[in-house]
């Protein structure tokens, strides 16, 4: 399986680089000519030494090769300077598209995916992920291109010189290929399992700091940090499996390619000897004249030839774990997204007629959770939901913002089956307030409108104040313009669902969804924003979510839900007169008060 997930990783690899097909063909051009001028600078070294052994040393006869010699340096340096700039802009350029399709397809994702996966873990493949997939990249275009073309190039100088060592050297070498091969294919499985432990551990931590308070509160530190430890140990136990056994690469190639060094100094010192300088013949085969000069180029070439095989077996090594990174990357751009809302009409500003009919669903597919929930509700109704925890309340809400799809009945908005419409032109009629707040790192501005981007600070301010969010906006030390952290910062609970409110304050959309909306703000601002909801509430259809029934009285409807079922309806007199469950849960709510 890891043979077929590494060379299916690899394919998509070279998927990402066609975009980038012209600059590679450049680089590979520009390591043909590195190639070429570095190798000839031991041809004109060993023309100088056989110049210097004939003729003494003559600086006027020299001055060709050293200025040859010095051009050759030159071309071969701004040749790789400009090749190293177009390996980073290919490496870059892939990893920008890898990570734009990753967050394209996180927005994307269904809720229950997101919701199976640790957020951490998503963001791991992402970031340190992609870095990873990025160094092993790059050091494959600076490595690869130039030491392939320097094999072929050296080999070919090689003949030239003395086929005969030649055949010899390019006999031998390629072992140390099948050494790195055989330890590469080892090391795989340990990178793979190094880049989960990672993102595991990415999972963890970045849970923790989200949920620090409740640690501290809990006094969960040790815990954790034991929790933290044990995946830590983990890490370095795969990590220490992984160098140890791709560290043996470069030792084991390298050995190698000492033998074959060696092999070139005694054959190519017996040549010489046996040569004297002219040809010479071993047996029937005739040979041409090897000087110490061309003895110098055959151990210049056959350092050339031997280094790409110790550079390449280190890339080997780093791509195995590139592609192990890179595995994960796909594992996320390849999950299933969302049904996509292709063909689907515009949903025009609603009336606010909604309708399920039959609706089931339930997170679990083995465990029923809603299940033959039908209700009418004509434009401009309150509808409260209220039940005990799980029965169902939230789930509705996530159904009519189309966050989950049902698995069985339908939905419809004035008349439309809110699959065949998009999800954009859908939410955008809802305005929700929810207990848990939505705020992203920003100005205050920035913030409330969010949901209405070309506001004026005029509108914004209005907005506000409707909301009484004004006063202590004007508290903070650059008012609207105070930038507030991921999640509201330093702000209290109250005053982030405060700016969530100002934000549907300022929208004003059709169709309004209030889960426990006031929960986090003092009774005195709740009174006054309560009867603000209620002027905002006029005309507009309205899903009250609450647990604090006094603040439901006034509600044209009330959904009594359990199990998943609306087991009572009617407005609070009428519940209160039937004395069934409603009656019970409210009458023990105001006996506890």
């Amino acid at each position: 399986m890891s043979k077929k997930a590494s060379k299916g990783t690899f394919r998509r690899i070279l998927g990402y680089l066609k975009a980038s097909m012209p600059l590679i063909l450049l680089t590979l051009l520009l390591s043909v000519v590195t190639v070429v001028s570095t190798l000839y600078v031991p041809v004109l070294v060993g023309d100088a030494i056989d110049c210097i052994l004939e003729s003494g040393v003559n600086f006027e006869l020299l001055a060709d090769k050293l200025i040859g010699i010095c051009v050759c340096v030159g071309i071969t340096a701004a040749s790789q300077w400009l090749m190293s700039v177009l390996n980073n802009a290919i490496t870059y350029n892939t990893v920008r598209r890898v990570r734009e399709d990753a967050f394209r397809k996180i927005q994307v994702l269904p809720f229950s995916t997101i919701d199976n996966h640790s957020h951490g873990d998503i963001s791991g493949r992402v970031i340190a992920d992609v870095d990873v997939f990025a160094d092993g990249l790059l050091l494959g275009f600076t490595q690869l291109f130039t030491g392939v073309v320097t094999i072929v190039g050296t080999i070919v100088f090689m003949f030239a010189i003395n086929w005969m060592i030649a055949i010899a050297v390019t006999v031998i070498t390629p072992l140390s290929l099948f050494v790195a091969k055989f330890i590469a294919s080892k090391t795989y499985s340990f990178f793979s399992v190094q880049s989960r432990t990672r993102g595991e551990q990415t999972a963890f931590i970045d849970e923790m700091i989200g949920n620090l308070k409740v640690v501290k509160a809990f006094s969960r530190e040790e815990k954790n940090q034991e929790i933290f430890d044990e995946v830590n140990g983990r890490l370095k136990d795969c990590s220490l499996k992984a160098i140890f056994f791709s560290s043996l690469t470069n030792p084991s190639t390298r050995f190698v390619n000492s033998l074959v060094y060696a092999l070139v100094a005694l054959l190519g010192a017996i040549f010489a000897m046996m040569s004297g300088g002219e040809a010479f013949r071993i047996g029937s085969v005739t040979l041409s004249a090897f000087t110490v000069g061309g003895l110098t180029k055959f151990l210049a070439y056959a350092t050339q030839y031997t280094k790409p095989f110790n550079e390449i077996s280190g890339v080997v090594t780093e791509f195995q774990n590139a592609l192990a990174c890179g595995e994960r990357i796909f594992e996320l751009i390849d999950m299933p997204a969302e049904v996509s809302d292709a063909g689907n009409k515009e949903l025009p500003p609603a009336k606010g007629e909604i309708s399920l009919k039959n609706v089931s669903f339930s997170y679990d597919k083995s465990k029923t959770l809603i299940e033959g929930l039908s209700l009418c509700v004509t434009p401009g109704k309150r509808v409260a939901i209220v039940g005990p925890t799980g029965c169902g309340k939230t789930t509705l809400i996530n159904l009519l913002m189309r966050f989950y799809d049902v698995d069985g009945g339908s939905i419809s908005v004035d008349g439309q089956d809110i699959r065949s419409v998009t999800r954009k032109s859908l939410r955008e009629n809802y305005g929700m307030v929810l207990q848990e707040t939505w705020l992203k790192s920003g100005t205050v501005h920035e913030n409330i409108a969010m949901g209405k981007p070309r506001a004026t600070r005029q509108e914004v301010v209005e907005a506000a104040k409707a909301a009484h969010a004004h006063s202590f906006i004007m508290r903070l030390s650059n008012g609207y313009d105070t930038v507030i952290g991921e999640d509201g910062g330093s702000l209290s609970q109250g005053q982030k669902q405060l700016l969530c409110i100002t934000r549907i304050m300022l929208s004003l959309p059709p169709m309004l969804i209030l889960d426990e909306a006031t929960s986090s703000i003092d009774t005195r601002t709740e009174i006054k924003i309560q009867e603000d909801f209620t002027r905002l509430m006029l005309g507009r259809t309205s899903f009250i979510v609450a647990h604090r029934l006094s603040t439901i009285r006034n509600a044209d409807v009330i959904l009594v839900m359990k199990d998943g079922k609306v087991i009572e309806q009617g407005d609070h007199n009428e519940l209160l007169a039937k004395g069934g469950f409603y009656s019970e849960l409210y009458n023990s709510q105001f006996a506890l008060s």
